[in-house]
């Protein structure tokens, strides 16, 4: 049985990947039945997308199915795995364009805006994944990680930026970046992710003021 350290370490490993290797690390018909259940899983929601209806899209047998993924569970793990491989790529990539740390925290809520216009984006699919199989310890523990990494990443921005108690505004920042997904999931446009841009900004450069004399 995965326990929660066991799916801990899993995210770890994955944590450090990006989606090329970890899409290398698997077969390539894994990988195929992989991208048809994820899209699925994203655009139409777990409960929604069985077995079947993978197995049709995907053209395969069902017994190949099971031979890569042997639960349903095991297929939605790494679809999750997958999406926090994309996730942390993309944090990445917004830090690495700046080097100013206001900035890369603008880039950020920028590329989160650029998501949020395709039509298809339903919001954060771990907390969607969450509110589906929130019985699930496997999956919470995984985007309960996730959620861990995001915040570290927020974290570390506040820290270079050298903000005053960068911590509080290190999960301020995690908030905004939560908030805005959460907003984009019920309300279905792009405005959230521009008003947690300015409101992150605002943050940072309030936290980045000398304190007043008392």
């Amino acid at each position: 049985m995965t326990t929660t350290a066991t799916v801990a370490s899993a995210s770890t490993a994955t944590a450090a990947a990006t989606p090329a290797t970890v899409a290398a690390a698997r077969p390539a018909i894994a990988e195929r039945i992989l991208g048809v259940a994820g899209e699925l899983f994203f655009r139409e929601g777990i409960r929604a997308v069985g077995i079947d209806r993978i197995i049709v899209e995907a053209d395969i047998a069902k017994a190949t199915l099971y031979r890569h993924f042997p639960s349903k569970e095991d297929l939605v793990l790494a679809y999750l795995e997958d999406r926090h491989a994309r996730a942390m790529q993309g944090l990445e990539a917004s830090v690495a364009e700046h080097a100013e740390p206001r900035a890369q925290i603008a880039s950020i809520f920028d590329r989160l805006a650029e998501k949020a216009e395709n039509p298809v984006f339903r919001g954060c699919a771990f907390a969607l994944a969450v509110a589906e199989h929130g019985d699930s310890q496997k999956i919470v523990g995984l985007a309960r990680l996730h959620k861990q990494a995001v915040a570290r990443t927020l974290l570390a921005i506040a820290r270079r930026a050298s903000l005053a108690d960068a911590e509080a505004a290190g999960r301020h920042l995690a908030l905004l970046y939560d908030g805005a997904l959460a907003r984009r999931a019920v309300l279905g446009d792009a405005q959230p992710m521009r008003d947690a841009r300015q409101s992150a900004l605002a943050l940072f450069d309030a936290a980045g003021k000398p304190a007043p004399n008392p």
